[in-house]
């Protein structure tokens, strides 16, 4: 029994020490979590209720910053123009990114590979050239586009892509796509060298068609990866800011205005904190109920 007893007590003692070692080599991201996002997250849900700004103590208002969001014509602009984003580019990143590495993934190893990186070269590349890149293929004068547009007869005369309402919105969500493909793509193609290949290779010997197991078998072994690139994909697509603020600024007649960039403007522009914190609130209720929507579809699959 005293054995037993001494036994029991080491054991406690190892588990101890081991609980104590781990959460300190968790302490420093622990302090980061804490510092760098709850906190902010905290910061930001409570000065939505003040007249923040620079040069004077802060003034609650209770729900005035909220009022006056129902009421800012700029703003549901903003939301609409950012709904846009979200609707056209979520769907379209998906499939065509289930699409690319469908066709990458019956390639060899080092095709697969090389395309890969390709695809994926946009993501780890700074947004700020990226972004010039387009600038420039965009521009009215010299851009690539207009170019070709006029070398081929498509148009009479160059358009100002980014100065026109009538486009500005549509190329950036062109610009969008081309750096939002990337991850997908390379999560798709693992996945589907993950799917189990003897289920596919059953339901073809029980005469489904290519269409018919790449739906039944490997599609729904893929729900897992597409529900993780639905919600990322979602959330940049809310977050969309570099692209807005180095081609377009919100115009032309904000045009393409975005929830995130209104929220810079409101909050480091006019240095209204409270204001611009308020409109972080709403988005993050949107964001967390579209998500919450999309895990919910996802479990019923």
């Amino acid at each position: 029994m005293p054995n037993n007893t001494l036994a029991a007590s080491r054991t406690r003692r190892l588990v101890l020490q081991e609980n104590v070692a781990a959460y300190l080599f968790l302490l420093p991201f622990l302090l980061f979590f804490v510092g760098f996002v709850l906190y902010p997250m905290f910061m930001c849900v409570f000065t939505s209720f003040f007249d923040a700004t620079m040069g004077r103590k802060d003034i609650f208002i209770g729900f005035e910053n909220f009022k006056e969001l129902a009421a800012d014509p700029v703003f549901w602009v903003a939301l609409k123009n950012t709904m846009v984003i979200v609707i056209v580019s979520v769907p379209v990143t998906c499939a065509f990114s289930l699409w690319v590495a469908t066709i990458i993934s019956r390639m060899p190893v080092a095709a697969t590979s090389a395309f890969r990186c390709i695809f994926y070269l946009p993501v780890v590349t700074g947004s700020v050239a990226v972004t010039m890149v387009w600038k420039w293929m965009f521009n009215n004068y010299y851009g690539i586009f207009n170019y070709l547009g006029k070398s081929m007869g498509l148009i009479d005369k160059s358009i100002n892509w980014l100065g026109d309402p009538k486009y500005a919105l549509g190329c950036i969500v062109l610009i969008l796509l081309t750096t939002s493909v990337g991850q997908p793509i390379v999560l798709y193609v693992s996945a589907l060298d993950n799917v189990d290949k003897s289920l596919v290779e059953a339901a073809e010997v029980d005469g489904a068609t290519p269409f018919q197991a790449f739906w039944r078998v490997k599609w729904q072994q893929m729900m897992p990866t597409t529900l993780y690139i639905l919600v990322i994909t979602t959330i940049n697509s809310f977050q969309c800011f570099a692209l807005i603020q180095l081609l377009t600024s919100g115009g032309p007649k904000n045009s393409t205005m975005t929830i995130m960039y209104y929220i810079y403007y409101n909050a480091f522009k006019l240095y209204r904190y409270g204001y611009g914190n308020a409109m972080g609130v709403i988005l993050a209720i949107i964001i967390a109920i579209l998500s919450a929507i999309q895990f919910k579809l996802g479990r019923e699959k």
